[in-house]
Order: C-alpha cells, then structure tokens, then sequence
C-alpha cells in the first residue's frame, strides 16, 4: 500500500514539472516595481523588471490577474506612431478591458487625435477620478482585485501607465501593479495572433479569440448630482 501512495506522490510531482504548474506554495517572489530608465520609464511608466522581454517568466500565476487595457478598434491613429489601432494580437493569458471605457482618456499624443469620447465609468478632472455611475468603484475592484498581483498591458504602453496611475490614485497598493509595457513590442513564446492576412493580401480579424470585457452602461445606474 505505502508503495502505491509512493508511486502516485512520484506520477504528480512529475506532472507537475512538464506542466510547469506552480502551486501557492512554490510561486516565486516579485521584484518590487521599478520604473525603468528613460523615455519609457519617464513617458509610459513602463517597469523596470516586468516588461515585454522578461512577461513569459511571469504568466499563469495563480495569485495575479493579467489585462490588456486596449480597445478592438480604437478611433485613435496609432498608425501615426508606429502602432495599430486594431488589437492584433495579444500575450496569451492576458484579458481585454479598455481603457477607454473605464475614464476618459487624457495625454495621447498629438499624432493620434482623438480616442473615444463616448460614456465612461469614470471622468477624470481637476486631478480627481469621479465615478458616473454607483456600480463604476464595484466593477473596478471585481476586474482588478486588490488582494492580487496585477498585470497591465497595452499597445505601446500609455493605456496601461494610465491604468495604474488611476489605480493607485483610488487607493490600490502600488508594489502590486506592474505595467509590463506594450504588445507592439513582446517577441516572446506567448503570443496569439488576431490579425490575418490572406494570400489575396486582404486583413482580418480574429477577434473570438480575445477575452473582451465590454461595458454594459445601459444596465449601470447613474449617480445623481
């Protein structure tokens, strides 16, 4: 009997190494965030440690959440800088929310024109992020769990610097947010294609292939003034 309960430990330890699972108890510690060097620290308020080189290292824990802060089409001109304004595609594990539709977006580059502009959760002015709707604080802490890690990620890296400034202005704890930076820049061994082009030259658009949280205002109760 000893031997069978032995032999089982052994089968699971050992599928546990190919799976490359971690449990609660093995998962490795986080560098604290820290702002890297440069326009991208300086800009973007991309990190230091966790960023679009080092992210492979750091996905499917368990003790984290993962969001892509990027809209399926933004009205913006990403093109003009070198980006797209489609989501392409995106790190597996990661989900989308937009930014856009959380508050409304301030400090793009000039380039890029204009985002949405249409309702959002929250709007930001005067340095202050008040809520428009009384479910829009309950909808953050579901999506963005203050007991987790969590993970943000955009195209080049703005949507997500945002997102983590709104975050921690609103009283989330900053040694766990990283902005890992952005899409348009991963080359690593997690990526999932959403573009296609075809022989023809004609592009499309995987876009069941992204994990999309829309919004739902219809549904959200306004806050009285």
């Amino acid at each position: 009997m000893k031997k069978r309960i032995l032999g089982f430990g052994l089968i699971i330890a050992l599928l546990i190494l190919v799976c490359g699972c971690e449990s609660n108890d093995t998962l490795s510690e986080l560098p604290i965030p820290e702002v890297t060097e440069g326009i991208r620290g300086e800009q973007f308020g991309i990190d230091k440690n966790i960023n679009e080189e080092t992210i492979d290292n750091y996905l499917n824990r368990s003790d984290s959440v993962y969001f892509d802060m990027r809209m399926l089409v933004d009205p913006g001109d990403y093109a003009a800088i070198g980006g797209d304004a489609y989501l392409s595609g995106f790190v597996e594990g990661f989900e989308a929310i937009p930014y856009p539709l959380i508050v409304n977006v301030t400090g793009l580059p000039s380039e890029v024109g204009d985002t949405y502009t249409g309702t959002t959760l929250f709007t930001f002015e005067d340095g202050e992020y008040v809520a428009n709707y009384e479910e829009s604080m309950e909808i953050l802490e579901y999506f963005f769990p203050k007991d987790k890690y969590i993970f943000l990620m955009c195209g080049g890296g703005g949507y997500a610097g945002m997102m983590k400034n709104m975050l921690v202005t609103l009283g989330w704890d900053e040694e766990k947010i990283y902005n890992v930076g952005g899409y348009w820049y991963y080359e690593g061994s997690h990526n999932v294609d959403v573009k296609k082009t075809s022989d023809d030259g004609s592009v499309s658009y995987d876009f069941w292939k992204v994990t999309y949280h829309d919004i739902d205002f219809a549904n959200l109760h306004e806050v009285e003034e």
